[in-house]
């Protein structure tokens, strides 16, 4: 409210989705919602109204019904969300219609996210039209509607005490999930029964959702980016890659590993990996306060390429690759991203088009990889090796904190934990 400087703030929470016919998916509520609120009940609406005498954060939500609570579980109601949500007042959701275009009244601005819920936003017009039509009775509408993610997406990037607090414990329990698939993993189980042990991780240590959905990919499978069936036998030999993270009370963690089926690195597997894990140490090297946001997926591409180079998967000079990209048919994704309340969290990577220097309180990936897919240039023992090593840093007033630092992810510690 005080980076609005006036004007009337209305936030939305998510939509309850059909998932089929009279069964829904699990409910998670709008990260800015949630950021703001802590409110956790679908049909809910937030105001902000800065100088309102009567409270300046309303709250529209459910009311308290016995017998709905009885079917669908227990619900906050108006008192609740006054007393244990910080509301100033609360309304019930069903009387948003009557209530909120008097709130509009003589108000020069409305902060909202245009266009992330069409349904809503055909509402939100029609409650200022509402307005607009008592011009004669000396009312006046807002003239400005003010994008409330310039405001909130800003504040949302740089994290405080105890959100870091919210996403250590996160990293923590996605740790220990990645260290029991180690364990798990052997020849002859699908990708699918890994998968298990990490959600099993997940709940047991308060994650009460992934992040995202897992990536469990073996052979083949570790070299598509994205891939997300999760259903094919792992076989001796193969590498496994897996992309997972908890998400604990709204943060995610964000976490690959890469290690052999079998629990012993080949020596060609082992050649990859040592380069992308010296990518990622090059890489997280350069996370630290005023560096700029590319910087370390410069120092990983220049070690990434150089390795691919002295492997001979790629012939001619090392800077002659880097300037014109071939390295992208082994790597083709940049190194990392913002991470938070969204896995792929919300902040701009360019101000004024200039790269963005590095803050204490951000929280980044460091993802470099390497996918070597089946070709005839390249030999047979390199083939279907897909090799992404990623960790959740935090950017420090003096450097970075690794916070997913449990996960092991060197080659002696990785073949020790799956031998043991």
């Amino acid at each position: 409210m005080q980076h609005m400087g006036g004007g009337v703030a209305i936030i939305p929470t998510a939509l309850q989705r059909v998932r089929n016919r009279d069964v829904y998916f699990p409910f998670r509520p709008d990260s800015d919602f949630y950021y703001l609120t802590h409110f956790p009940e679908p049909e809910a609406v937030a105001v902000l109204v800065p100088g309102r005498a009567h409270g300046e954060f309303l709250l529209f939500c459910r009311e308290k019904n016995r017998e709905k609570e009885i079917w669908e579980g227990r619900r906050a109601g108006l008192e609740g969300a006054r007393e244990f949500y910080g509301a100033d007042d609360a309304f019930p959701i069903d009387d948003i219609d009557d209530i909120l275009p008097g709130l509009l009244e003589n108000r020069d601005k409305v902060f909202y996210s245009m266009g992330r819920h069409p349904d809503f936003d055909a509402r939100l017009m029609g409650w200022v039209n509402e307005v607009r039509g008592k011009a004669r009775n000396g009312v006046h509408a807002p003239g400005e509607f003010v994008d409330l993610n310039h405001i909130l997406h800003e504040m949302r990037l740089i994290k405080g005490a105890d959100e870091i607090k919210l996403m250590k414990r996160a990293a923590r329990v996605s740790s220990v999930a990645h260290r029991r698939a180690m364990q798990a993993c052997q020849p002859g189980k699908t990708e699918y029964e890994i998968e298990a042990e990490l959600l099993y991780e997940f709940r047991k240590g308060g994650c009460l959702f992934p992040a995202y959905p897992p990536i469990v990919g073996g052979g083949a499978n570790s070299c598509i980016l994205h891939y997300n069936e999760n259903n094919a036998e792992l076989r001796k030999g193969d590498m496994l890659l897996i992309d997972a993270g908890g998400e604990y009370d709204g943060y995610a963690a964000d976490i690959t590993r890469s290690f052999p089926v079998s629990g012993k690195f080949t020596p060609e597997q082992r050649d990859i990996y040592q380069i992308v894990l010296a990518a990622q140490h090059a890489a997280i090297d350069q996370v630290r306060p005023g560096k700029h946001w590319n910087e370390p997926h410069d120092a990983a591409v220049r070690v990434l390429t150089d390795g691919l180079v002295q492997l001979k998967l790629l012939k001619g000079s090392l800077d002659a690759h880097i300037e014109d990209g071939s390295y992208k048919r082994f790597y083709m994704h940049r190194t990392g991203h913002w991470l938070g309340m969204d896995v792929h969290d919300v902040g701009d990577y360019k101000v004024h088009e200039s790269w963005r220097q590095l803050e204490p309180g951000m929280v980044l990936t460091v993802e470099p990889g390497l996918y070597i897919g089946e070709a005839d240039d390249i030999p047979k023992g390199f083939h279907d090796i897909g090799v992404r090593i990623e960790d959740d840093v935090l950017v420090t007033r003096d450097g970075h904190d690794v916070l997913s630092k449990d996960a092991p992810k060197e080659i002696k510690e990785i073949e020790e934990l799956m031998r043991g």
